[in-house]
């Protein structure tokens, strides 16, 4: 299957509403990632979910732009459209990372239809209309970003900057900002330090029959004290690293 069969078949189960038809395109072991709500769903829970949403959902999704293939991933660009004008509604980009034909994770980033009109993402960017990053380039930077968090974990290094990051990516500081803030809807330390915290999550999850201290697991995945790293795992999976653990093994 190509990554265009994937995708059109993919928006196609969206737009019938069909929960199942969705998830077939997760891994049994997938995971479904709602990072605006920082949720993560196995496959079974992610049916769940779409019910729910279906049963309210009256949008059509279209794609903006073109689709981004990598080795083992696909990005796009969607708006969920209220009505027949396909220039109207919310926008939102996923990331899927490959298992053979179906999707091992996707990630799913939007902007909050509750506040369409004014909502972050649009007052981001107009803070950036003069940097002459457009929707594409945008969609570009977003796409290089995550390859580069998830193939090469630069997150990993506690030091690293901003600048840094855009020195990696052979782009400007102003529009890897852009990137992150107004593609992403978050801050630079909330975007690196969520892949910190599913780092982190891995290993406190681990069954490998060692129990490392969650000092050294919070120094490994990058963070730089104990006390940031509670904050961040806390606000991002609404437990404690303990809790966590306790839960999962």
């Amino acid at each position: 299957m190509t990554s265009e069969d994937f995708v059109s078949s993919y928006f196609e189960a969206w737009n019938q509403h069909d929960a199942g038809g969705v998830a077939e395109h997760l891994a049994q072991d997938g995971s479904y990632f709602d990072i605006p709500v920082r949720q993560q769903l196995s496959r079974n829970a992610f049916i769940e979910h779409l019910k729910d949403f279906f049963a309210q959902d009256k949008n059509r999704y279209v794609l903006v732009g073109e689709i981004l293939t990598g080795e083992s991933s696909i990005a796009f660009q969607y708006r969920a459209c209220p009505n027949a004008d396909e220039d109207q509604g919310w926008l939102g980009a996923e990331f899927i990372t490959m298992q053979g034909d179906t999707a091992e994770k996707i990630e799913d980033y939007y902007q909050d239809p509750a506040t369409a009109q004014m909502g972050r993402r649009t007052i981001v960017t107009q803070r950036y209309a003069k940097s002459g990053l457009d929707e594409s380039g945008l969609q570009r930077v977003m796409h290089r970003l995550t390859q580069l968090m998830e193939e090469q974990k630069v997150f990993l290094d506690p030091g690293l900057s901003l600048p840094q990051l855009a020195t990696r990516l052979n782009c400007s500081v102003n529009h890897l900002s852009q990137a992150i803030n107004a593609g992403f809807g978050m801050s630079f330390f909330d975007y690196v330090n969520q892949y910190r915290v599913k780092e982190a999550m891995t290993t406190l999850g681990s069954n490998d029959g060692s129990v490392p201290a969650i000092l050294d697991i919070a120094l490994q995945v990058g963070f730089n004290s104990t006390s940031t790293f509670y904050a961040a795992f806390k606000k991002s999976t609404g437990q404690t690293p303990a809790q966590y653990r306790k839960a999962h093994l």
